[in-house]
Parts: C-alpha cells; sequence; structure tokens
C-alpha cells in the first residue's frame, strides 16, 4: 500500500521511520512489450517457442516464462530447424537475422523501437562514412546487436579513460551512440571527453538513452537524498538497474543496495535505518517490489509513500509479424 507524497522534505519529524518508493519504476513500454510478445507467442503457436537470450534482463521473468513454455538459448544454432523464435528487447544484428533465415526460422523481433531507433542511426552515420564511437558495456546484447549493423564503422568506448586510445580516419567525420539503458551523467562525462578530442564531434538526432532510463534515474536522484539506504530491485545483469544503484549513492544516500527480491535483503542493512527509499529497475514485475514493501512492513517500517517524478503512458505495438499472425488466428475463429 502507498500514499501520494510530492517531494520528501514534507515528511513529519515524528515519522521514526519512513518508506519512499520512487514513481516512475518498474516495467517500461520496451519490456511490457518484449513479454507480451512471449506470452502471445505461446498462446498463438504453443510450446515450444524460442527466446533467443533472455528476453528482458530479469531472472524471474525468465523462469515464469520458461514455466509456460518458452525455450531460452544463447544462439540461433540451438534453436531447431523450422521453429519460432523470438529476439529480445536488446535487439540484434543483421548476421544473427542471416542465420535465422538459413535455418528457416519463423521470427519475431522484440527488440525495444527505442534501440531499432540506435540500429538506424548507426546504418545512416555509416552510409555517410563517419566512424561511430558507440557508449556502452563490453559483451551487452545491445551493444553486440548495434555495432553489428556497422562493424567497420563502430568501435565501442566504454568510459573516458578510453578515449585517449580511440583511432578515427577523419577527425571531421566522427559520431556517437550510446547503449540505452546508461548512466545519463556518467555517459554524458563520456561524451566530454570525446568532444575534447573531436570538436567537430557529431550527435545522434535524439538522446540515445531511453526515456523510461532516465525517468528512472531522476527518480532515484529524487528519493536518495537523505534516506539511509536505498534499496534497488532488478536482476544483476540488467544495466539499468546497476546503473540505479550508482546514481543513488551520487545522490546522497548513506547506502544503496540492488536485490532481486525480498529474500536477498540483508537484515543488517536495516540497523539504525529510519529512511528507506525502493524503486526497480526497467525489466521488473511489481510484484518484487510488492514484496520488498511487505518485507519492510514485517519489520515496522510503515507504508510507502510514492514520490513522483514523472509520468509515463507510451505503449508500444505489438512486432508486426504477431500482429498479423494474431489477426489471422482470429478471422479463422470468426469463420469456423
Amino acid at each position: 500500500m502507498t500514499t501520494q507524497l510530492g517531494t520528501p522534505s514534507i515528511l513529519s519529524p515524528d515519522e521514526a521511520k519512513a518508506v519512499l518508493l520512487a514513481a516512475p519504476r518498474g516495467y517500461c513500454a520496451g519490456v511490457d512489450r518484449a513479454v507480451i510478445t512471449v506470452e502471445k507467442a505461446l498462446d498463438l503457436y504453443g510450446a515450444p517457442v524460442y527466446v533467443r537470450k533472455q528476453i528482458v534482463h530479469n531472472k524471474h521473468v525468465v523462469a515464469d516464462l520458461e514455466s509456460r513454455g518458452a525455450i531460452f538459448v544463447e544462439e540461433i544454432e540451438e534453436v531447431p530447424t523450422g521453429e519460432t523464435v523470438v529476439f529480445s528487447a536488446h535487439g540484434v544484428s543483421p548476421e544473427v537475422h542471416r542465420q535465422a533465415e538459413e535455418r528457416e526460422l519463423k521470427t519475431i523481433d522484440a527488440t525495444c523501437p527505442l534501440v531499432t531507433k540506435v540500429h538506424h542511426e548507426a546504418k545512416r552515420f555509416a552510409a555517410d562514412d563517419y566512424d561511430i564511437l558507440l557508449i556502452g558495456h563490453e559483451g551487452h546484447e545491445e551493444v553486440e546487436g548495434t555495432a553489428g549493423e556497422a562493424p567497420e564503422h563502430i568501435q565501442l568506448v566504454q568510459s573516458p579513460d578510453d578515449v585517449a586510445g580511440i583511432v578515427v580516419r577523419d577527425p571531421a567525420r566522427v559520431a556517437w551512440l550510446s547503449q540505452t539503458t546508461l548512466s545519463v551523467d556518467e555517459t554524458m562525462a563520456t561524451v566530454e571527453a570525446i568532444r575534447a578530442r573531436f570538436p567537430l564531434l557529431l550527435d545522434p538526432p535524439s538522446d540515445d538513452i531511453c526515456y523510461a532510463t532516465q525517468n528512472r534515474q531522476l527518480a532515484v536522484k529524487e528519493i536518495a537524498p537523505g534516506a539511509d539506504l536505498v534499496i534497488v530491485v532488478g536482476s544483476g545483469n540488467s544495466s539499468n538497474s546497476v546503473r540505479l544503484v550508482e546514481v543513488a549513492l551520487e545522490a546522497g544516500a548513506a547506502a544503496s543496495y540492488r536485490v532481486d527480491d525480498a529474500s536477498e535483503i540483508d537484515e543488517a542493512w536495516l540497523e539504525g535505518v529510519s529512511t528507506v527509499s525502493v524503486t526497480s529497475g526497467a525489466s521488473v514485475p511489481e510484484a518484487l517490489v510488492d514484496g520488498v514493501l511487505q518485507f519492510l512492513a514485517e519489520r515496522g517500517f510503515p507504508d510507502a509513500k510514492a514520490v513522483h517524478s514523472a509520468e509515463e503512458s507510451l505503449i508500444f505495438a505489438l512486432p508486426p509479424e504477431l500482429r498479423r499472425d494474431l489477426k489471422a488466428a482470429q478471422s479463422a475463429a470468426r469463420d469456423s
């Protein structure tokens, strides 16, 4: 249960303990679309439905879909010829699409539209023969997918420390892109370091860091100052969840920890704590946040007070190939 609160500063001084709950938090439009895509595919085609990589970076979501008949694989060659495979929200490279076609797989592309936007930007910059500096984390699926759009033009930059080693063909023809789930502040620090070396650096047409990542970071900045503890619900391989812990500490939280669910909370964290702030990454079901609030309630912490910093209403349509098959199935059902 939550009550509404404009800002943390209006808490009554008489309250011995308080819980502040970030809003927005949890599922973003891209994650919601991806999870629903797998659910609808299972309903429509029946199990099994294969998914390349984790559909979203949350172990509870993955386990739930596995229980319904989804089979998660690392690479396309693990999918039997002719089967259905869903591409995760993080996107894939053209090479993965080629491999799927070669194996005659039925593909459903659940790539977040905001990631697809970055892919289009990479192709456009490459077509104009720019060297592209992609800010992101090595090995992340999203980075691999974006880099695969123009591998001969793209080089990875993970932090300002990498900037001195960048080698480009023409300093006047350099552009940057970024992984969508990074810390806004850290990304801009890297961009500033790049621009110091390459003053004519070309920016992407619009922010690459997604609206949901930015909103969740802003929300944490609202609830972290003065908090004795910030709990971030999210899995360890979720880049945006990990970033929220860092943002909370930078914003003034005395301590911050990431947990997959309430079972990972160490009771020692609560010793001497008066104010606990709670949020969750963009791939976290709200039930997991509820579990954390229940854990706190059982230890004497009151109902959470929601701190609103932004409103979100964006909804993405399901992948077109899935919409087409759903429509065909509905027409067949009507005609039967």
